[in-house]
């Protein structure tokens, strides 16, 4: 069983097994922080996509590493919303998505597939299966990464839908570390999305 779980790493660099382990767990300590809607989900997420987005680098899957790269892009701009407050008060907390704002998530949805297309089309990347599946994780990581920088509630939807569909992708892959993290992600996703629903129940009342 360990075998057929790890047999893949035997021909990997030890510093490239070390980085995805030390990616994991920081991605893991992220999401346990956007659970507690506690602003560390940024830098923490930060250092664990700036890892993905060398190691996908190195391993040629352009689509993850397109993700990753926004991941860290709106690390920085969720870092920066989250913190903002007027008297002392935060200015963005939990909420739900308005209407104007589910059309920009489908909008954003459609832009990442679209664009993610073009690139591998243009490097000749079609080459498989799982190029097709990258291209419509990209796009629902890319909205739900979107609506956990505004602090939206319906975030949680998208991700465990995304990290559902990412568990048997990356383990098909040979990646079975970071299959195992999208396991662990999609359980506190869950609880994220029950905690953070409780949270916005207690403000409305």
């Amino acid at each position: 069983m360990f075998d057929y779980l790890f047999a893949q790493y035997a021909n990997y660099p030890t510093h490239e097994i070390i980085l995805e382990i030390t990616a994991v767990l920081f991605g893991l300590l992220s999401v346990w922080y956007a659970k507690k809607n506690n602003v560390l989900v940024f830098p923490t997420g930060l250092i664990s996509t700036m890892i993905y987005v060398y190691l996908l680098w190195k391993w040629s899957l352009l689509g993850d590493m397109i993700i990753n790269g926004y991941y860290a892009i709106m690390s920085i701009y969720g870092w920066y919303h989250w913190t903002r407050k007027k008297e002392d008060v935060v200015e963005f907390p939990i909420s739900i998505t308005t209407k104007k704002e589910h059309v920009w998530s489908w909008i954003l949805f459609v832009a990442a597939m679209l664009f993610v297309i073009f690139v591998y089309n243009y490097f000749d990347k079609f080459t498989s299966w799982t190029a097709y599946i990258d291209t419509l994780t990209t796009g629902i990581f890319f909205a739900a990464m979107w609506l956990m920088a505004k602090r939206k509630i319906e975030n949680w939807i998208l991700w465990i839908i995304g990290d559902i569909i990412s568990i048997p992708l990356y383990f098909y892959k040979g990646y079975t570390f970071t299959s195992i993290q999208y396991i662990i992600f999609t359980i506190i996703a869950i609880y994220g999305y029950l905690e953070w629903k409780r949270i916005l129940q207690q403000k409305n009342n």
